[in-house]
């Protein structure tokens, strides 16, 4: 997959749908096939997808996804299905991250709401629901909505999933859909993670109850009915960086370390001069300016960008599980997830970088429209399977 840099349109990208609601963006538990753009990536195999949902398949084979206008200034090379959602996200008039409090962004719609109109608009069904969901409290104060597979046999292997949203909106309703696919498809028990958010809980506190979830989910493993000794970690932007962190936390405090990590188009630097934070100054759903919010909101002073839990591309990656990477072309965070896998392969730690072009921020729980976002899962789905067999 070739690296390609483009410009981004101011606009916020925000937050919190129903559970149902997510679950419409769930993988649809279809065959993905590579793209054009991508003819290396991984294919998850057959089995993985017993449930195919062949009426959304159909859907999207026949090319029922489809932009209605040009495409954005930003975005010459956007594909088309994803600039079909981003049109529909586009269409609530959402105001910029920069004019809004963490309050009132938490109230405008997101993505996940985007990719839920067109598939209305497409006339694409509803995926089945093949994973039974509760929300427990797993430590003091800390919930998380754990999904469990319908078939198959316990103990099940275990993924801790940290959901995105720069440490301040979103919810597990928001990526629920990619909590949804991860327990379909890998067969796991998904413990998706409910943490603190700024600003009313700054920095550190995020990072604080990443790792005390997870830590949790190794004790209580059994009683989810889980494997604790079949754990992974997977997150998205923000939750990525938690993801990488908790990896590191694990190493460093001599706990069992995860047996894989999955950091999806992850926070990994806090530098917003990089070429794609340069590139992506008016992107939606995610831009510079956004980025810059996000930081103010979390940080308690400047320096706390500096510290290498937020700044992962000069934290000690010596040591971490074997981890995939998954970018987005129209995305401020491209550059610096390539660094950090550059940088994990350095220390030694096996990496699978992939990079999707025409894709932006947020794509991944998406699969039920963007074929980039299915294919991606399968990339994902295969790397953990392969770990916690």
């Amino acid at each position: 997959m070739k690296h390609s840099s483009s410009g981004l349109a101011a606009f916020a990208w925000l937050t919190a749908p129903t559970l149902a609601a997510g679950l419409l963006l769930s993988s649809c538990n279809s065959q993905p096939t590579a793209t054009e753009t991508d003819k290396t990536a991984t294919v998850v195999s057959e089995e993985t997808n017993a449930a195919s949902d062949s009426a959304a398949v159909t859907a999207n084979a026949t090319g029922a996804v489809k932009p209605t206008g040009v495409k954005p200034a930003w975005g010459p090379n956007v594909h088309p299905e994803m600039q079909a959602v981003i049109e529909q996200l586009m269409s609530f008039k959402n105001k910029p991250l920069p004019e809004l409090t963490a309050a009132q962004a938490r109230k405008q719609p997101s993505p996940a709401d985007a990719a839920m109109k067109q598939m209305r608009a497409s006339n694409i069904p509803v995926p089945p629901l093949n994973c039974d969901t509760a929300t427990q409290t797993i430590a003091p104060g800390l919930k998380a909505r754990i999904y469990t597979p319908k078939s198959g046999a316990a103990p099940y292997p275990v993924i801790v999933y940290y959901h995105g949203g720069g440490w301040v909106i979103a919810t597990n309703d928001t990526y629920a859909a990619s909590a949804q696919a991860l327990c379909e498809q890998v067969g796991a028990v998904v413990v998706s993670v409910e943490y603190r958010k700024a600003p009313e809980h700054k920095f550190p506190a995020a990072h604080d109850d990443a790792f005390t979830a997870y830590q949790a989910v190794l004790k209580n493993a059994a009683s989810m009915k889980g494997d604790p000794n079949k754990v992974a970690v997977v997150g998205e932007s923000a939750g990525g960086n938690l993801a990488c962190n908790v990896s590191i936390m694990a190493r460093d405090k001599k706990v069992a370390l995860p047996k894989y990590q999955v950091l999806v188009y992850p926070i990994a630097g806090s530098d917003t001069n990089t070429p794609s934070y340069k590139a992506n100054t008016e992107t939606a759903p995610l831009n510079k300016g956004g980025m810059e919010w996000f930081f103010k909101n979390y940080q308690r002073t400047a320096a706390d960008l500096k510290d290498p839990r937020i700044n992962l591309v000069a934290a000690n990656l010596k040591g971490l599980p074997a981890t995939t990477i998954i970018g987005a072309e129209y995305d401020p965070l491209m550059s610096e997830g390539k660094t950090l896998a550059d940088k994990l392969t350095a220390a030694g730690v096996k990496t699978n970088y992939k990079l999707y072009d025409g894709t932006t921020h947020e794509f991944f729980g998406m699969a039920a429209a963007v074929p980039e976002a299915k294919d991606a899962q399968g990339v994902v789905v295969s790397d953990l399977k392969g770990a916690l067999k």
